[in-house]
C-alpha cells in the first residue's frame, strides 16, 4: 500500500507512514485509489484531507498543495456549511446530501455549485470514528441543466398568452434577472434604418418605432457584438473594456448576448450584477434562450407562429435529453414523453399519451413517488422521490423522479434509471459486511488459545510442579504462542479482507491429533463450570487433508459451544466415529437446547437465540458460523439437531478420510542449540514485563543482563556496562529505537557491541529500515528463542576470534 501511496505522490502527508494508519483508514484509501469516482478521506480531529485522482477536477486550481490539509483550509468558504454534516459522520452517523447547493469559488469569483455526498464514519484503532469517508459527485450539470429545461418550460408559459411586446420584454427580464440574481436586465433590438439599439416603446406593435435613446454600449463593445461574440465583463471596476460605455459605477459584472439574424445584430440582451462574478456557461446559455424567446415573442406578425417553434424546439431537446421527461395535464392525462422516458417505463408511446397516468402505471398509486405526484398536485410546489419497479421481464429497476408543476396545472416531470447507483451502494455495503465477517472472526480464533496459554501460566505461578509439569505447560504455551502469531500475521493481510479470501493449509493431520488440541484448549472452561466431559478419541492413524489449526478451531468452537450452554455438572460427550469414507465427529451436550427453527439457521452468521431468564448466556454467531465455513472448504459437512428447549442439542461434523496416506515419517530431531558462552547484554524495552521475561531467559542461559526501560536510561548503563549486545525494542517512548542505534554507535566505547532489534514491526520495510539504522539483526516479536540463542552464539564466536576466551564476567 505505501508503494502505491507513493506513486500518489502522498509521501509527504502529515498523518505518517501509511502502514502505521488504523486498518478502517488504510482500507478507505485503498478503495479511493481504485476507485474511478471522485472519493476524499478527512482523518482526524482537523479533518486532514486525502483524496483520488477522480476528485481533482472538483478542487480545481486549489488542488496543488490540498493534499494532508485540514478540511477548514481546503474548502474555507464552504466549511462552515459542510461541518455539521462532518461531525455528524465523527459522531458515527453516516450522511447522505442528495444535490446540495453549494458557493465555491472557482475563477477567483464564487459559483453556485451543486454535489452528491456520502459521508461515512471511520473508526481509528481504538473503535472510536478517527475520520469521515466521502463520495463527492458534482451534479451542478446536471442541475443546472434541469434548472435550464424547467426555466425554459416557465419561460415559454409565461410569454405564451403575452400580446404586448412591452409585456413580453418586461416578463422574460424579471424571470431571467430572478432566476440569475441580477440587479438589472435590458433587452435592446436594432433599428433596421439606424443600425441603433433601443427598445420598443411599451404598448407599442411590434416593429413600431424605437425608442429615442440609445441603448448604453460602446463602440467597442457594439463591434464585438456585431460580429456574433458575447460580452462577458466578470469584473466593471478593473476591465478596460467597461471604461469604453457609459455603465452606471453601481454595475460590478455585465453580461451581453447578442441575437443575430440573416448574419446582422438583430437584438441583444444585457445582465448586470450589482457586484464582480465569473458569468459561467449556464448564465449564458439562459440569457442567450431569454433573448431569443423575447425576440421570438415580440414579433407580431410571427409571435404565434415562432411561439410555436420555440415549443417544438423544446419539445425536440425533451427528446434528446438524456433523463426520461414526461408532462401530464392537471387530469392527470399524459401529454408528452420522451424517447428515454418510454425506454426507462418499457412502454411505447401509444400505451401512454392520452391515457390517465395512474391506469397506466398502478402500481404508483400508494408508493412514495404517487405520492411526491399528489402533493406537487396539490401544492404546487416541485418534489422528488424513488422509485423500484419490477418490469415485465422480472428486472428491478431503481427510478429518481423529480416533479414540477407547469402554469396550466399539470406537472412536468423528469426521471432517471439510477439503478446502477443503488447496485454500487449495495456492493459497498456488501464489501463493508464483508470486511466486518473477516476481522470479527480472526478476532474470534485469536482468544481460543488464551484459555490453555492462561491455565498453564497459574500452575507455573502456583509453584510447587515438577519439572514435567512445567515442560508440559511450556510446550503448550510455545505452541498457543507460535498459532496467535500466524493468526495476528493474517490481520496484516488487508487485501484477505477487501475480497473474504481465507488460505487453508494441505497437509495430513491425524484427526486424534486435532481432537487432542482442541480438548486442550476447551478443558479449562469445562473444568472451571465443573461439567463431565466424556471423550472417545479417533483410532490411531485415522488421518484427513487440511489445515490443522483451523481443524482444531472447529472442534474447540463446538466444545465450546456446549460448554457455554451446558450447565454447571452436567454433561458433554465427544465421539469421533467412522463412517464409510468419511471421520464423523459428535458433540452431544446436556444444554438449554433449541428450537427447531433456530437449529435451521444457527450456523448463519451472527445468529442468536432469544435471550430470556433461562437463557441469559445469550445465543449462537460466529464461532458456528466459522464451523460450517471451515467444515465446508475442507469438503466436508456440519449439522445440528436438538429435541427442543432443555433437551440438550448434538452437533455432527463429517469429514472425507485422507486415503492415501503416506507413511509417518519418524519425528524430526531437535536438537538443542548449543551453550552460549557468558556474555554482558543490555535490554532496553518500555514493556516492562517484556524486559523482564527476557532478562530471565537470558539470565537462565548464563548471561549477565542489565534491563532498561528508556533509551536515556539505557544510553547511561551502556556507559558503565560495556556490553557485547543491546536487545533494543523500536517504539520506545523518548526517543525511538532507531535513533537510539544511532547515538550508540556514536560512542567509541561501543565499538564492539552488536546491535539487534527486538520489535514487534516486522514488514520488509521494517526489517530495511533496522539495518539502515545499524542494527546487526532484526528479531519480531513474539521472539523464537532458537533464532535468539543463535544470534548470541554468533556473537561470542566472533568475539573468541577476536579477543580469545576472555569475553564477558568470569
Amino acid at each position: 500500500m505505501a508503494a502505491q501511496m507513493r506513486s500518489h505522490d502522498w509521501q509527504s502527508c502529515p498523518l505518517g507512514d501509511p502502514d502505521t494508519w488504523p486498518p478502517s483508514l488504510r482500507t478507505a484509501v485503498e478503495m479511493l485509489l481504485h476507485s474511478a469516482f471522485p472519493m476524499a478521506v478527512a482523518w482526524g480531529a482537523q479533518h486532514i484531507v486525502l483524496y483520488n485522482d477522480a476528485y481533482i477536477p472538483i478542487l480545481g486550481e486549489r488542488h496543488p498543495g490540498a493534499l494532508g490539509q485540514p478540511f477548514a483550509a481546503v474548502w474555507p468558504e464552504v466549511w462552515p456549511e459542510l461541518q455539521l454534516q462532518v461531525e455528524h459522520a465523527m459522531a458515527g452517523t453516516p450522511v447522505f446530501l442528495e444535490d446540495y447547493a453549494l458557493c465555491l469559488l472557482r475563477n477567483g469569483y464564487p459559483e453556485p455549485t451543486w454535489f452528491t455526498f456520502s459521508y461515512a464514519p471511520l473508526h481509528a484503532a481504538d473503535g472510536s470514528v478517527g475520520g469521515v469517508f466521502c463520495t463527492a459527485m458534482e451534479t451542478t450539470a446536471r442541475v443546472l441543466g434541469e434548472r435550464r429545461a424547467a426555466f425554459r418550460l416557465t419561460l415559454s408559459d409565461a410569454l405564451a398568452s403575452l400580446d404586448n411586446p412591452g409585456t413580453v420584454i418586461a416578463t422574460a427580464s424579471a424571470l431571467l434577472g430572478a432566476e440569475l440574481g441580477a440587479g438589472r436586465v435590458l433587452y435592446a433590438e436594432t433599428d433596421p434604418l439606424s443600425g441603433a439599439l433601443g427598445a420598443p416603446h411599451p404598448g407599442s406593435p411590434a416593429g413600431a418605432a424605437l425608442r429615442a435613446q440609445p441603448h448604453p454600449i460602446g463602440p467597442a463593445l457594439m463591434a464585438t457584438l456585431q460580429r456574433g461574440a458575447v460580452v462577458c465583463i466578470h469584473d466593471a471596476a478593473n476591465d478596460p473594456r467597461a471604461a469604453q460605455s457609459p455603465f452606471d459605477e453601481r454595475v460590478g459584472a455585465v453580461l451581453i448576448v447578442p441575437l443575430m439574424s440573416a448574419g446582422r445584430l438583430a437584438a441583444c440582451l444585457r445582465v448586470d450584477a450589482p457586484t464582480p462574478r465569473s458569468w459561467t456557461e449556464h448564465d449564458i446559455r439562459l440569457a442567450r434562450d431569454v433573448a431569443e424567446r423575447t425576440w421570438t415573442a415580440a414579433g407580431t406578425a410571427r409571435a404565434r407562429a415562432q411561439l410555436r417553434d420555440e415549443r417544438d424546439r423544446g419539445r425536440e431537446i425533451f427528446a434528446n435529453i438524456s433523463e426520461g421527461f414526461a408532462l401530464f395535464d392537471r387530469n392527470w392525462v399524459m401529454q408528452r414523453m420522451n424517447a428515454e422516458g418510454l425506454r426507462i417505463c418499457a412502454v411505447t408511446s401509444e400505451e401512454v399519451i392520452g391515457r390517465n397516468h395512474w391506469a397506466v402505471f398502478p402500481a404508483m398509486i400508494d408508493s412514495e413517488a404517487g405520492r411526491m405526484y399528489d402533493s406537487v398536485m396539490a401544492t404546487r410546489k416541485a418534489g422528488s422521490a424513488e422509485q423500484c419497479r419490477v418490469l415485465p421481464d422480472g428486472r428491478r429497476v431503481w427510478i429518481d423522479i423529480r416533479a414540477y408543476p407547469t402554469q396550466d396545472g399539470g406537472i412536468a416531470t423528469f426521471f432517471r434509471d439510477i439503478t446502477d447507483r443503488k447496485l454500487a451502494e449495495e456492493k459497498l455495503v456488501e464489501a463493508d459486511r464483508r470486511k466486518d465477517e473477516f476481522l470479527a472472526m480472526l478476532a474470534h480464533e485469536l482468544r481460543n488459545p488464551l484459555a490453555p496459554i492462561s491455565a498453564a501460566a497459574e500452575l507455573l505461578r502456583l509453584g510447587n510442579v515438577d519439572a514435567r509439569r512445567v515442560h508440559q505447560s511450556s510446550t503448550i504455551i510455545s505452541r498457543q504462542v507460535r498459532h496467535m502469531t500466524r493468526l495476528v500475521d493474517d490481520l496484516l493481510d488487508v487485501s484477505r479482507v477487501t475480497r473474504g479470501l481465507i488460505t487453508l493449509g494441505q497437509s495430513r493431520v491425524a484427526a486424534r491429533t486435532v481432537v487432542e488440541e482442541a480438548l486442550e484448549q476447551v478443558r479449562p472452561t469445562i473444568y472451571t463450570r465443573a461439567q463431565t466431559l466424556t471423550v472417545r478419541l479417533p483410532p490411531e492413524g485415522v488421518a484427513v487433508r487440511g489445515d490443522k489449526a483451523r481443524l482444531v478451531q472447529v472442534v474447540a468452537n463446538v466444545l465450546a459451544n456446549a460448554a457455554k450452554y451446558t450447565p454447571p455438572g452436567r454433561g458433554i460427550d465427544l465421539r469421533a466415529d467412522l463412517h464409510g469414507t468419511r471421520l464423523v465427529l459428535s458433540v452431544r451436550d446436556e444444554g438449554i437446547g433449541m428450537d427447531l427453527e433456530l437449529t435451521g439457521r444457527v450456523f448463519d452468521l451472527f445468529t442468536q437465540a432469544e435471550r430470556s431468564s433461562d437463557r441469559a448466556q445469550g445465543g449462537l454467531g460466529l464461532g458456528l458460523a466459522l464451523v460450517k465455513h471451515l467444515v465446508e472448504l475442507h469438503g466436508g459437512t456440519v449439522g445440528c439437531s436438538s429435541p427442543g428447549l432443555g433437551k440438550g442439542s448434538t452437533f455432527v461434523i463429517t469429514l472425507p478420510l485422507l486415503v492415501e496416506e503416506a507413511p509417518d515419517l519418524p519425528a524430526p530431531v531437535v536438537k538443542a542449540p548449543a551453550a552460549t558462552p557468558r556474555l554482558k547484554v543490555l535490554v532496553v524495552d518500555d514493556n516492562t514485563d517484556a524486559a523482564e521475561m527476557l532478562g530471565l531467559l537470558l539470565a537462565a542461559q548464563g548471561h549477565e543482563v542489565a534491563i532498561e526501560h528508556g533509551a536515556l536510561g539505557a544510553l547511561a548503563r551502556s556507559r558503565s556496562m560495556r556490553p557485547d549486545v543491546c536487545l533494543l525494542d523500536i517504539g520506545l517512548p523518548d526517543i525511538d529505537g532507531h535513533e537510539l542505534a544511532r547515538r550508540l554507535q556514536q560512542d567509541p566505547a561501543m565499538a564492539g557491541a552488536v546491535l539487534v532489534a527486538v520489535t514487534g514491526y516486522g514488514q520488509p520495510q521494517d526489517r530495511e529500515a533496522a539495518l539502515a539504522s545499524g542494527f546487526a539483526h532484526h528479531l519480531v516479536k513474539p521472539l523464537e528463542v532458537e533464532v535468539l540463542l543463535e544470534v548470541l552464539a554468533g556473537v561470542r564466536g566472533r568475539a573468541t576470534e577476536q579477543f580469545g576466551e576472555n569475553v564477558g564476567p568470569d
